[in-house]
């Protein structure tokens, strides 16, 4: 475990496969009926409850300064809040593995945004890593989601704001870390401002009676809860060892098990290209984890 947590390749695996595993539990609690707001609701308040508990059994907490509390906030809303009630309100349209396909569109507007800002720019074999997986994206939001089953417009917009948030978070997490925070105190308080924040609207909304649903799968609940909590403790360990832009290719890694679980377990049927279009992608991940393996070199 402590070679894993100062590993950028390993953290980036582990942390991808537990963010697929959010993408079938997401759309088996829409086949239950439960809103992307409360599924939401659930991933960051059972994480940061969770993470809270381990803090406290280590005698630490919370920082509560004002610019921790704006981190927290900011955080909370580009980073979990708004991507997941994208991600969860499209899976039922786009289907679990294309919906994954959305968060690897991240890695290139995490990339340009960096550009933009200065930030420290990836060496040539990271770059092509992330052209390369961007091309397999392409190919695979060109065949508009599920075989014969073609996505309205409308859904493949919502599916590709997911990405553009999340790049905001990866820059903005890195730029405006907070000095003497953890990985575990920023994940904990982060996902408890964003559970605020969902809650207040599933409170608002007119099924606000919807979290009785949750009583009727809560070995759903427990499952989703599991994963969410480990892999937002890698999420952020990975956030200080490999930066925003490696840290943005876990939708690689997400994705292609979404399409794998999706057609397995779920009965999603996918087109040729959109598979072929997934190694594409395997084949950028490979590529930028080898280029930040060189770089960890002395």
């Amino acid at each position: 475990m402590t070679r894993l947590w100062h590993s950028a390749p390993g953290l980036l695996l582990v942390t991808g496969t537990l963010l697929g595993l959010t993408l079938p539990l997401g759309k088996i609690a829409a086949a239950a009926g439960i809103s992307p707001a409360l599924w939401a609701f659930v991933i960051s308040f059972g994480a940061g409850a969770v993470l809270l508990v381990v803090l406290v059994s280590r005698g630490r907490g919370l920082n509560l300064d004002f610019a921790t509390l704006r981190y927290f906030a900011i955080t909370a809303a580009v980073s979990y809040a708004i991507p997941n009630l994208l991600l969860f309100a499209a899976i039922p349209h786009l289907g679990a593995g294309f919906s994954g396909i959305m968060l690897t569109l991240s890695p290139l507007l995490t990339l340009a945004i960096s550009l933009i800002l200065r930030l420290r720019r990836p060496d040539v074999l990271g770059i092509a890593g992330i052209a390369v997986g961007f091309i397999g994206a392409v190919m695979v939001t060109l065949t508009r989601g599920e075989a014969g089953q073609p996505a309205e417009p409308f859904w493949i917009g919502v599916g590709l704001l997911i990405p553009v948030s999340l790049a905001v978070g990866n820059i903005y997490r890195t730029l405006h870390w907070p000095k003497d925070s953890g990985p575990i105190q920023l994940a904990a308080g982060s996902h408890l401002a964003a559970a605020a924040m969902l809650f207040a609207m599933v409170v608002a909304s007119p099924d606000a009676s919807s979290f009785s649903l949750l009583g009727a799968v809560p070995v759903l609940v427990v499952a989703q809860v599991a994963a969410s909590t480990a892999m937002f403790a890698f999420f952020f360990r990975l956030q200080a060892v490999g930066g925003p832009v490696y840290l943005s290719q876990i939708g690689y890694v997400a994705a292609a098990l979404g399409l794998f679980a999706g057609t397995v377990f779920l009965g999603e049927s996918y087109r040729l290209t959109t598979w072929l279009g997934a190694v594409v992608i395997s084949i950028g991940l490979v590529m930028t984890t080898r280029a930040q393996s060189s770089a960890d070199v002395p």
